[in-house]
């Protein structure tokens, strides 16, 4: 005998899909947001890697800067002491510079010549003084040349002039200092040759006279 079914069975049916649909969708839902939220925490903890980075190097970089500023520090020290060497160094040079320079004024002036006036700017020198003749002031020249200490003597003015009939000539030259270390380097090459020439020294100085008058300033 057959049987026949007069149940809503496609009723259930349909309620059975719709409750494995919505079963389906929360299970989705539920593995979108893990998901979503094991990303987050993935990226959180990249970031968060790098952020401890980022002031790591921040930190290192702030050492370097330091250790920056105190080379700066110490570079300015450097340059300080430095420059504090030369003007020591040039201020010993020049003490013994004006010694020699003093010596070879005495060593180098002839006779019939007398200085009057004498003054430095820099390394300029200025000889003022009177002379029997051009003769004696081109000598004068010559020994100034020969010294070592004194270079390129220039004559700016020879004239003559009443008043002292012994030295009739005033003069005025200018003559440039050299520079005391190399002086003194080509002293020492001129001591190291003994085989070369002896160098000629300048006649003594003519023992000053009234008529001069003047006094080295």
């Amino acid at each position: 005998m057959a049987r026949i079914n007069l149940l809503p069975w496609r009723e259930e049916r349909r309620k059975a899909r719709q409750k494995e649909f919505y079963g389906m969708l929360g299970l989705s839902v539920l593995a979108g947001v893990l998901l979503s939220i094991l990303i987050y925490s993935l990226y959180g903890g990249w970031i968060a890697g790098q952020n401890a980075r980022n002031e790591y190097l921040r930190g290192e970089i702030a050492k370097v800067d330091d250790q920056i500023k105190e080379i700066q520090e110490l570079d300015k020290k450097k340059e300080k002491l430095l420059k504090r060497k030369e003007v020591i160094e040039q201020l010993q040079a020049n003490r013994s510079q004006m010694v020699h320079l003093f010596d070879s004024l005495v060593r180098t002036i002839p006779d019939g010549v007398a200085l009057t006036s004498i003054k430095q700017e820099g390394d300029i020198l200025t000889l003022n003084g009177r002379s029997q003749s051009n003769a004696r002031v081109s000598t004068y020249m010559r020994n100034l040349e020969g010294s070592g200490w004194m270079t390129n003597p220039d004559l700016n003015v020879i004239e003559a002039k009443e008043g002292n009939p012994a030295l009739p000539y005033e003069f005025t030259l200018k003559v440039r200092l050299a520079n005391p270390s190399a002086v003194k380097q080509a002293q020492q090459e001129g001591a190291a040759q003994p085989g070369d020439a002896p160098v000629q020294k300048a006649p003594a100085a003519a023992p000053a006279t009234p008529a001069a008058g003047g006094n080295a300033s």
